[in-house]
């Protein structure tokens, strides 16, 4: 809970720091360009990754304006890419803190608890980016996907506007019957690899 308090909190703010810097105050008015995790958790969210065991919850979306931005594809783009660059960031800073605990004089239960730790935050950052990046809405793969379309597929960014939240919905739903979800599928291999990277542990 810690782990994923903290780092979602570092991706939202990821998400207001890159806004504001690129001439959107909309999160920096609503009081958003903070690093206080209490203004950026969503009950419901909060409510959900609870029931179910810390697989599924969101945080409160970051407000944007991209009319605020000089050129809206590229303001779009960097801040949706923001957030998942910021959970990989999170999973490099803490691989060096992980190879590091190597070279301590620490007990073998107080390495072993805190090698736990540090792996802990650098799989679960490695997943937030990856699951992130499913261009499905809300999530910030949609719109990085958007950003980059050429203007005459604006219907195909209208169609994931409209349904790309039931059909996520949908194929996490499905994920708690079976016994692997699709989600993880599809990112688990970009997921493992990250971690392998970081960590050295294939």
């Amino acid at each position: 809970m810690p782990i994923l308090f903290f780092s979602l909190t570092v991706h939202e703010f990821s998400h207001a720091w890159t806004a504001n810097r690129l001439g959107d105050p909309t999160a920096k008015h609503m009081g958003r360009l903070t690093l206080n995790p209490l203004v950026h958790f969503d009950l419901m969210g909060l409510l959900m990754m609870v029931a179910s065991g810390f697989r599924f919850g969101w945080a409160k979306p970051v407000p944007i304006n991209p009319a605020n931005f000089r050129d809206w594809r590229r303001g779009m783009f960097l801040v949706s890419i923001a957030g998942p660059v910021s959970n990989l960031m999170l999973a490099a800073a803490t691989a060096v803190v992980f190879h590091a605990v190597a070279y301590t004089h620490l007990g073998a239960a107080d390495a072993t608890v805190l090698y736990r730790f540090l792996y802990s935050m650098i799989f679960i950052n490695c997943a937030l980016a990856f699951f992130n990046l499913i261009p499905l809405p809300p999530l910030d793969g949609s719109k990085v996907l958007i950003s980059i379309l050429p203007p005459h597929m604006e219907v195909l960014a209208e169609s994931l506007e409209r349904y790309g939240p039931m059909i996520l919905l949908g194929v996490i739903a499905v994920g708690f019957m079976l016994p692997i979800s699709p989600i993880w599928i599809v990112i688990g291999p970009f997921v493992e690899l990250a971690v392998s990277v970081f960590t050295g542990i294939s």
